[in-house]
């Protein structure tokens, strides 16, 4: 299994805004991270019901959320504030326009961690749910999954574990995903209040030392 930090580095995110914070109100409990993508090229899935799904871009914002007590990080990615693509015929109208979802992507995970750094990491457990607005739900990485399991990277519990875990998501965010919209909206607003209200940037050590290169 590996580690991932929640700047998203793998992505080449580690540059941007990026922020994490300790939520509990009545509808979470947990950390939240959200990065801020401030440029970069527009990349796209294809899928078969939603077609084609923006996944980065200059203003799209990633919502990383990971609840207490759970298994997951939920990425809900949001497009620019009040846009979506014209293209997706079926997007449905959402709670706020500022606050547009194009997808989420579920990590399964096995526990969260903190590096050297502070910044929160997770242990990625292969298996991965993805959904969309307009109903759409998929499973990836089962192969990955399967694979750990026959090479004895996880063991018989983990592997079920992960199969649970993933039903659980299905049931939790994919029966109502209009009601999970809602729910990302207001976290994604709670976060935006925060940071207005002066919660600072999380600057990593990639970033502390490119800004020490530029001054």
């Amino acid at each position: 299994m590996k580690r991932k930090r929640l700047n998203r580095d793998a992505w080449g995110f580690m540059y941007y805004p990026y922020y994490q914070m300790r939520i509990d109100t009545d509808e979470f409990h947990g950390m939240a991270c959200l990065i801020k993508l401030t440029d970069g090229e527009n990349n796209y899935w294809e899928t078969p019901k939603a077609g084609r799904v923006q996944v980065t871009g200059a203003g799209m914002s990633w919502l990383e959320l990971i609840p207490d007590g759970q298994h997951r990080v939920i990425t809900c990615k949001f497009y620019p504030e009040g846009t979506h693509d014209s293209e997706r015929k079926n997007y449905p109208v959402t709670s706020d326009e500022r606050f547009q979802p194009s997808v989420w992507y579920v990590d399964i995970i096995e526990n969260t961690d903190i590096d050297e750094d502070g910044m929160l990491v997770y242990i990625d457990k292969y298996l991965d749910i993805i959904f969309f607005p307009e109903g759409e739900i998929s499973v990836s990485d089962m192969d990955e999954l399967e694979e750990a399991y026959a090479s004895g990277d996880i063991n018989k519990e983990q592997y079920e574990a992960a199969l649970k875990e993933g039903e659980d998501i299905r049931k939790d965010y994919c029966t109502d995903i209009m009601k999970t919209e809602r729910w990302c909206t207001n976290l994604r607003k709670l976060v935006e209040d925060r940071i207005a209200a002066g919660e600072p940037e999380f600057i990593s050590r990639e970033k502390k030392a490119l800004r020490s290169k530029q001054n």
